[in-house]
């Protein structure tokens, strides 16, 4: 029997951190868990220690991902004025500091693989509740028109955000970060009723700062 590997210096935040740059770089396919261990600087020992397979990596690699970015908008959310300004700042987030290059790779496996499928549920159904959240709150303020459930507006806004993000992320030249914003505040706001307001300037400010980040 093999010793067990010397994984003391590493948490499986590194790997998962580590798993998400090779798998954006390289894909699952083309990434080798002997890749992961060098970027996290452990061995392919110290990784399936914690891991089983690319697969599992792949899934939790996403699901950190998206808990980074949910912690990264809660504190900002919280102080918006209301929920027209957490809708936009939820789009806007979405279309300009986002890699949605972990979420493709999802959504291929998850059409055979029914542990991805179960993740992509998942996933999804925290983010469209996200935005039913603040569409109900909208509608009850009378900010909003009540133009159907919140659910399946949440529904429609999501998934056009995911089309979007598939062009985008594929390099279409008529689906840059701005166009994939604009157009999902224009179909937003008809199926509100109501214009979103714009972030205030700090927040604008901080939106920039953070795409310049990205790059």
């Amino acid at each position: 029997m093999s010793p067990r590997p010397q994984i003391d210096h590493i948490r499986r935040p590194q790997l998962l951190a580590a798993a998400a740059e090779v798998i954006a770089e390289r894909g699952v396919a083309a990434t080798r868990i002997a890749d992961v261990a060098e970027r996290a600087g452990t061995s392919a020992p110290g990784v399936l220690y914690w891991f089983d397979s690319k697969d599992q990596l792949l899934a939790e690699a996403l699901t950190a991902a998206e808990d980074r970015f949910d912690e990264s908008l809660t504190g900002r959310l919280e102080a918006m004025g209301g929920p027209g300004e957490r809708l936009r700042l939820l789009i806007e987030a979405s279309a300009e500091n986002y890699d949605w290059t972990l979420w493709m790779e999802l959504w291929t496996r998850a059409l055979r693989d029914p542990r991805m499928r179960a993740t992509r549920q998942r996933l999804d159904d925290r983010w469209r509740g996200q935005i039913a959240h603040d569409v109900r709150a909208g509608q009850a303020a009378g900010a909003f028109a009540d133009h159907g459930p919140p659910e399946r507006i949440a529904l429609i806004l999501a998934s056009l955000l995911d089309g979007l993000a598939l062009q985008a992320t594929l390099g279409d030249p008529q689906v840059a970060p701005a166009q994939m914003r604009d157009l999902a505040l224009e179909i937003v706001e008809l199926l509100l009723g109501s214009e979103l307001p714009p972030l205030s300037d700090q927040e604008s400010a901080r939106e920039r700062e953070m795409l310049v980040e990205g790059e």
